[in-house]
């Protein structure tokens, strides 16, 4: 997989990929390189179930000071939601290689999970981040009336919040940032079908709220070229600076100057050291 050049040098920080996924089993390291090598400095690895959260922090450990995890429970599989488990996942989300806490939210779109389930279980994860001074890393699709409700009622006790993976309507945009929340951009503003309303949405987002994720292996940029994606079409973390240069278009910036000024803004927000 070849990489285009970046210049000046990019120092880029992915705060959302899924490299707990079993498509990465085979060539992390590879993987990883990669992303050094395209200018991403340090990958926040998302954990959204018991098992993947364990993962990411194993992974975290293994690869100090360039990847991090989170630990919680997506809203697919919240129907598992029961003391036990809430006891597993607080033990996690202690660990020091988590820097936040989810990913957790509502998901009404597939609907694994009875909406009554997730709504208990996104709200007993926020109670969680409260106690145990997290950020959070939060999923919305389809659900944004309840899941702003759920949120606005807790806002006031919470730290630092961002809404990954952000697709919606501006409207919706508009409510996270009333709420003080980050919004996290991926490779669907590449997506000229889909992402084209998040071109005007983006100009929206403050300098100081703004971060970038891949969501790999999902939202693979579409702007990437064939030669750089490879034949599996698989997203990585290496094509970030495809979701930084859709982004700075759209927000008439300097590509360099967003690299910097969201891996400054996922730096204070995760509490993540320089990169060594």
């Amino acid at each position: 997989m070849s990489r285009e050049a970046a210049d000046p040098p990019l120092d880029l920080i992915d705060i959302g990929a899924n490299l707990a996924h079993d498509s990465f089993d085979a060539d992390l390291d590879a993987v990883l390189g990669r992303a050094r090598d395209a200018g991403v400095a340090q990958i926040v690895v998302t954990g959204s179930s018991l098992d993947s959260s364990a993962r990411a922090i194993e992974l975290a450990n293994r690869h100090r000071g360039q990847l991090f995890a989170t630990a919680g429970l997506h809203p697919h599989h919240a129907s598992e939601w029961n003391e036990a488990l809430a006891a597993r996942i607080r033990e996690l989300a202690m660990a020091p290689e988590v820097v936040a806490l989810g990913e957790c939210g509502l998901d009404y779109n597939r609907n694994y999970s009875p909406h009554a389930d997730q709504r208990r279980a996104f709200a007993a994860q926020l109670r969680m981040a409260i106690e145990l001074r997290k950020p959070l890393f939060l999923h919305q699709r389809d659900a944004h009336d309840d899941f702003l409700a759920i949120l606005r009622e807790h806002r006031p006790q919470l730290g630092a919040v961002v809404v990954h993976c952000f697709t919606d309507t501006r409207d919706a945009l508009a409510d996270y940032l009333a709420l003080d929340c980050h919004i996290g951009i991926t490779g669907w503003i590449c997506d000229e079908r889909r992402g084209r309303h998040l071109l005007d949405a983006v100009a929206d987002i403050g300098d100081q709220r703004l971060l970038l994720e891949t969501d790999a292996p999902y939202l693979l940029p579409r702007t990437a070229p064939k030669a750089v994606v490879g034949a599996n079409r698989r997203n990585e973390p290496a094509l970030l600076p495809w979701v930084l240069r859709a982004v700075a278009t759209a927000r008439g910036q300097h590509a360099a100057e967003l690299a910097r000024l969201t891996s400054n803004n996922a730096r204070r927000f995760f509490a993540l050291p320089l990169p060594r």
